[in-house]
This record gives structure tokens, C-alpha cells and sequence, in this order.
């Protein structure tokens, strides 16, 4: 357990460093600071601690500035002889506040609070990683559509996705182009389309079009940190990726 102090009273600092030790023999104590500039720069240059003991009346300032001047993205401690900051201690990330002269037991409480905080926040991330892994899982296992039937004349024909270049919207029907430039009409929306298609394969480019990768020849920039692009068979209108989604393409054509 790595723990930081700030602590301008000398007897202080030794008294809780020595409780410490005394709990957790395998702690080790990254630096004992005195003043709000010190706790500052401290916390800006070096990995966050595990936990820290901050006494709230530093020999320049009271600690809150140090979250007021920094971001301090671990658990804390409060250490003071006045209780009158308590409610304020607990606005930020404090996980319990001892009032001085601090003694073992009060200690030893914290790093308890401390303790129960880090299973709950472990279980937290355990059930997400198991989520992700099943998101994966079913992602993996997923069957993307394979054809489309399609209107033909008088009669409705199969035609292979791996045939389709892009589909787009226009005059509310929807149809899609293969890559010999056929024109066909699909009786789906885009949003159903879209769901049923391997996303590394296709992407929603917009509200308009769902496009294949195989369909995208030139990528320019355009206004507003936009992106244009030209598809083969060409489209008859630009399609465009907004600033929002110009990222999440990119990474996609890359592959």
C-alpha cells in the first residue's frame, strides 16, 4: 500500500507513520509534505498513491486548495484538530476524517473504509470486464445476413451481401447499388440494414448511407472538419462523414 501524508507538524507525521507501519508493516510511506505548494506539486509529477493522510491546516493553507489547484484521483484521509471542516472534507474524495490526536483506532478504521471501497470498485470492474467479454462473446458469434431479396421485375431474386457496394435513402425508399452499379429496391429501412451487416465491413456514414469498404474510393477533407467521400460506383450525391463520426471512420478504414 503506497501512502502519501501531509502533515506540517513534525510529531504528528511520526505519530502517524508509525501507526501505519504498525497496521500495514508493508505500506510505504511516498513522502511526508508541509505545505499546499509542496502537496501540489507533488501530486501533479508523480502516480497517484493509493491512499493519503492530509491534514487539513497546512503551514501556508488549508489542503482544500490543493483539489482546487490539482486533480487528486485518489482516496483521502482527513486529519485535523477542528471538527468544523467535516462536511466540507466529505464534498470531496474523502473516505472518513479523524479528529487529532489520531490513535490507532481511528486508523485503523480508515484503512477498513479504505479496504471495503477498493473491493467494492474491484467488483465493479470485475462484473464490467465479464460484460465486455460477453459483449465480445456475442459479437463473435453473431451470424451477419449473407443476401438481400430483392425486387427484380416480376419476381424477387437473391442478391449476395458481399455484392452490395453501399445502400442509400432517397424519396424515402431505400435501395442498394451493387458493384457492377445495379440498382435495386430493398423493402428495409436503414437502421434494420445496418443492424444486420458486419460492421467491418460496412459503415452508417450518415442518415443517408450505409457504405462497404470495398465501395470507398477517395476520402478529402471538407468544411468543418468533415470528410468527403467518393464511392465506386459513384453515388450521385456526396456522401459525408460529420466532425463527429470523422474518427470512428478513419479507425474503420483502416481496418
Amino acid at each position: 500500500m503506497n501512502i502519501l501524508i501531509a502533515e506540517d507538524e513534525i510529531g504528528a507525521s511520526r505519530n502517524l507513520i508509525a501507526i501505519l507501519e504498525e497496521l500495514e508493516p508493508q505500506c510505504t510511506i511516498l513522502a511526508v509534505l508541509e505545505s499546499v505548494q509542496e502537496t501540489t506539486k507533488w501530486i501533479r509529477n508523480n502516480p497517484p498513491p493509493d491512499i493519503a493522510f492530509f491534514d487539513i491546516q497546512l503551514s501556508d493553507d488549508i489542503v482544500f486548495k490543493v483539489f482546487k489547484k490539482t486533480k487528486v484521483n485518489f482516496p483521502v484521509v482527513f486529519a485535523t484538530a477542528y471538527n468544523k471542516y467535516a462536511i466540507r472534507a466529505f464534498k470531496v474524495n474523502s473516505i472518513d476524517y479523524i479528529l487529532k490526536p489520531v490513535n490507532i483506532k481511528s486508523v485503523k478504521y480508515a484503512l477498513r473504509q479504505f479496504k471495503q471501497l477498493m473491493e467494492f470498485n474491484l467488483g465493479i470492474r470485475e462484473k464490467r470486464i465479464l460484460n465486455m467479454l460477453e459483449d465480445i462473446k456475442s459479437g463473435q458469434n453473431k451470424q451477419y445476413k449473407k443476401s438481400f431479396l430483392v425486387q427484380f421485375k416480376d419476381r424477387l431474386i437473391p442478391i449476395g451481401v458481399s455484392d452490395l457496394a453501399y445502400f442509400f435513402i432517397e424519396h424515402d425508399v431505400i435501395y442498394g447499388i451493387t458493384t457492377n452499379n445495379q440498382k435495386y429496391t430493398i423493402d428495409q429501412n436503414l437502421e434494420d440494414i445496418a443492424n444486420q451487416l458486419d460492421p467491418e465491413i460496412y459503415f452508417r456514414a450518415n442518415r443517408q448511407f450505409i457504405i462497404s469498404r470495398q465501395a470507398v474510393k477517395e476520402i478529402n477533407p471538407y468544411f468543418n472538419e468533415r470528410l468527403s467521400i467518393k464511392l465506386s460506383p459513384q453515388a450521385a450525391d456526396h456522401v459525408i462523414i460529420s466532425k463527429a463520426r470523422a474518427t470512428s471512420f478513419k479507425a474503420w478504414i483502416r481496418g
